[in-house]
């Protein structure tokens, strides 16, 4: 997996959306591990996050949870703009399998 993601990155596959960023940097209370994943974290390009993609994600929520699948406001964003974008979402949160059930995401084959 972590050769996947290097190949990826290498050949400016790799794309996040800002809240993702967030979430990433927020697990960091140590200020020089939190400014060096910060440094790091800048080589990616932003997708821009639309109003659109934030009604979706919410009507995916409420879909989701008509369908017994609780999900995070982050997470079901993620899904939206991978949608809207046609992006593969490349993730080892078990949630997004469960989100795949009933939405039109496409998560990205690991070996």
């Amino acid at each position: 997996m972590v050769e996947q993601l290097t190949q990826l990155i290498d050949e400016n596959r790799v794309k996040i959306v800002g809240a993702i960023r967030q979430e990433l940097l927020s697990g960091y209370t140590d200020k020089n591990s939190y400014e060096k994943l910060r440094q790091k974290l800048k080589y990616f390009p932003n997708e821009p996050v639309l109003d659109s993609d934030y009604e979706a994600a919410a009507e995916y929520s409420n879909f989701c949870r008509s369908k017994g699948v609780q999900g995070s406001h982050t997470d079901l964003l993620i899904c939206a703009v991978a949608i809207r974008a046609k992006f593969q979402i490349f993730t080892i949160d078990k949630d997004f399998n469960y989100y795949a059930k009933h939405l039109p995401i496409t998560l990205f084959e690991k070996n």
